[in-house]
């Protein structure tokens, strides 16, 4: 299920989540456009020729070579000496090279390991059944392997956050320090919106918006225009010169068919809420005052969840502290790793007894259910067959109870349905686009149940929200406008549609 008008955008753009542009970090005396200077500027017409740029990998010295983790090879690259720290990129779907130049400061004090994930960058686009977290954590565990590490430092930005802390669940024995760099949360709880668009004007939207509709123009054109026309507002603090504007695009940002969407899936089905409560590895969270990929609240969130793991707030920085401001990042990097302390077998061995009590927990959850069953015919008569009104006390998140209304009306039990959509309401933020969904479903529940007159009345609120984008219900073969669709539904009463696989 979801929404295709801003919806590419929005799905698209949260995806792009750590690009992290690369611009050259010279030291100048020059005032730099920042985003938050809130400069509005558009570019006449398309540049269909994108500045032709050589990777920053073929600047750098540094080891080249593919590893093979079973079914596909990874490409991986190391630089430096010492403590071992491998870098996760994030996405999912963007590439190692937003890394560089900047991680070279560390190969002064550690071994830095750069690697595409797959499905991205230049390792395989070897599919498997489906690209998973479990499979990227299985992948990671192997390049540790063939590298000969014992332990290393995890450090994790953005998504790649999100992979580093699972994977440091799965598998703690070889994480010796975790690193979180304006991390994905990894949790399933209220937060405030995206701050993403604060900076930028209406006409750059609109701009922005034609460029990604224009099936004319390739991805490396689309990402290129779209910047230039204001988008590099929504991750960087400084504005990046067209040099690594046309670096970002031919090489941040490349991945795999199928690969955006089975991630996707994957990643809603993992919470890692209150997993690190025993943790036994040190933990150090960097963070960025003006990171707008998501509001102020999330920082404590997210140190709320490691108990004991040390914050770092960058006051002049957006979504990569590490090219805005190098100097304090790598400090603070380098005094982490070299007090990193020895702990022992015992502390990792508590920490895994009490991930396995913590999983077998979660895995009899309302959510847990939710989250690993999907959607689909089948799908919803297992949901609906576990279901009890218990449910209701722990469910808080509209997506899980949105869920359960389509099983419990998939197996005609409307009444039941009717008020899990109206809880569903209730945990849906106004500024939310979700909120029209919550009410059209409603509507449908009272049409079902023959309360026309209230079903017309809950149309009547989604016309008023005059919302003219378009979603997409494949389960139930509904593609619509919310607005026109809800007025269509006030002339004519919804008819049960029978959920498909």
């Amino acid at each position: 299920m979801k929404r295709v008008f801003s919806i590419f955008l929005s799905v698209f753009f949260v995806g792009m989540i750590s690009l992290g542009l690369t611009s050259c970090k010279k030291e100048e005396t020059v005032q730099r456009e920042r985003a938050i200077d809130n400069v509005s500027s558009l570019q006449e017409g398309i540049i269909l020729d994108v500045p032709q740029v050589s990777r920053y990998c073929d600047e750098l010295d540094l080891e080249k070579q593919r590893i093979n983790v079973g079914d596909c090879e990874l490409y991986c690259e190391t630089e430096g000496k010492g403590t071992p720290i491998v870098l996760l990129h994030g996405g999912p779907g963007s590439t190692h090279h937003g890394f560089h130049p900047h991680f070279s400061r560390a190969s002064k004090f550690a071994k830095v390991i750069y690697y595409d994930q797959r499905g991205t960058g230049i390792s395989d686009h070897e599919r498997g059944e489906k690209y998973t977290l479990d499979q990227a954590v299985g992948d990671l565990e192997r390049l540790r392997k063939a590298l000969n590490i014992d332990t290393w430092v995890v450090l994790g930005h953005s998504y790649g956050g999100l992979l580093a802390q699972y994977y440091s669940t799965q598998h703690p024995e070889s994480v010796k320090g975790l690193v979180l760099v304006c991390s994905s949360l990894g949790m399933h709880v209220e937060q405030k919106p995206s701050r993403q668009y604060d900076f930028i004007s209406q006409e750059e939207r609109k701009k922005i918006r034609e460029i990604f509709m224009n099936l004319q123009l390739s991805m490396v054109q689309k990402l290129f225009n779209a910047h230039l026309n204001g988008d590099w507002k929504r991750q960087n603090y400084y504005k990046p010169t067209e040099e690594a504007l046309a670096r970002m695009a031919r090489y941040e940002w490349n991945p795999a068919p199928h690969f955006r969407n089975d991630m996707s899936q994957s990643i809603y089905k993992i919470d890692l809420e209150g997993a690190f409560e025993e943790c036994s590895v040190p933990t150090l969270i960097m963070e960025s005052q003006w990171d707008l990929t998501w509001n102020t609240d999330k920082p404590e969130i997210l140190h709320g969840n490691h108990p004991g793991s040390q914050m770092v707030m960058f006051e002049n920085s957006a979504h990569s502290p590490f090219e805005d401001e190098p100097e304090l990042f790598f400090k603070t990097l380098k005094g982490f790793i070299k007090s990193l302390p020895q702990f022992s077998d015992d502390e990792v061995a508590r920490w895994k007894e009490y991930l396995v009590q913590w999983k077998k927990k979660q895995e009899g959850s309302p959510a847990y259910i939710l989250r690993s069953s999907g959607h689909g015919h089948e799908s919803y008569q297992k949901i609906s067959s576990l279901y009890s009104e218990e449910w209701m006390s722990q469910l808080n998140h509209y997506q899980p109870l949105l869920q359960l209304g389509y099983a419990l009306c998939d197996s005609r039990r409307y009444e039941e349905a009717l008020e899990v959509f109206k809880k569903a309401e209730e945990a849906t933020p106004e500024s939310s686009g979700w909120l029209v969904l919550t009410l059209i479903w409603q509507g449908h529940m009272l049409d079902l149940l023959g309360r026309r007159r209230e079903a017309v009345s809950v149309y009547q609120r989604v016309v008023d929200m005059n919302d003219n984008s378009e979603w997409q219900q494949s389960q139930f073969g509904l593609r619509f406008r919310p607005s026109t669709y809800a007025r269509e539904r006030i002339k004519e009463p919804f008819k049960r549609i029978e959920c498909i696989e």
